[in-house]
């Protein structure tokens, strides 16, 4: 089954939304965003969740210690990196989380431009981290930009990660667009913001019922064919 991450919540109705729908993690945003959220409302809101839905992190270039320390504060199950966390600092972040799940963020872009070596970088650091996430942030906005990255460029770099560790894709993700991301990546888990909002850090409930929709859909057609 496909793992489903809602991100960019920002309020307990919302949580429970997301919930409803069938996603399988929800992510709180602790960095500069219109999405973004404190520490002592994270708090509130993940000590009202059930215990198996996963609450991820994200933090932009902060310390390994900073993100211990929110992510205990808060009750984290796990972190995504979405900043430009050297390769070499990973080991930190995992020796500081421990067996919390991490997920670093890749922007698409950056790794079409840098070559096969930086990716290969990253790659390297399966010990340290437990997934990739494709993103399409740009230089002014690193997610929940609403706009795709060039897929079909991508493929080849979704190809190389997937062998490496679980693949996650975001950007510009919503309903209509998610069952042919499945099909072209095969990813492990999806990741969706924009696509499933009425504006930002709201969520519209139809739009997240339809996503989840598609995407288990899309998977129950995809073993029906095996």
């Amino acid at each position: 089954m496909t793992w489903v991450k809602v991100c960019g919540t920002t309020n307990l109705y919302d949580a429970k939304l997301a919930i409803a729908a069938g996603a399988d993690a929800l992510g709180f945003i602790f960095a500069p965003s219109p999405r973004r959220i404190e520490i002592a409302d994270a708090a509130e809101i993940v000590a009202q969740l059930p215990n198996g839905i996963e609450k991820i992190g994200v933090f932009v270039n902060e310390t390994p210690a900073r993100v211990a320390e929110v992510t205990q504060q808060v009750g984290l199950s796990g972190v995504q990196l979405h900043g430009d966390e050297p390769t070499e600092q990973l080991p930190e972040f995992r020796q500081a989380l421990g067996e919390r799940k991490i997920i670093k963020t890749l922007q698409a872009r950056d790794i079409l431009n840098a070559g096969q070596e930086r990716l290969a970088e990253y790659l390297s650091t399966h010990g340290s981290i437990d997934a990739i996430l494709l993103d399409s942030g740009s230089a002014r906005q690193r997610g929940g930009t609403g706009i795709p990255f060039a897929w079909e460029e991508v493929v080849p770099v979704a190809s190389a990660i997937r062998e490496a560790m679980p693949l996650i894709i975001a950007g510009g993700l919503n309903a209509q667009n998610v069952s042919l991301a499945l099909r072209l990546f095969d990813p492990w888990g999806v990741d969706v913001v924009s696509g499933v909002e009425r504006e930002p850090g709201k969520k519209d409930e139809a739009r997240l019922h339809d996503f989840v929709a598609a995407v288990r859909h899309t998977r129950a057609s995809a073993k029906l064919r095996e």
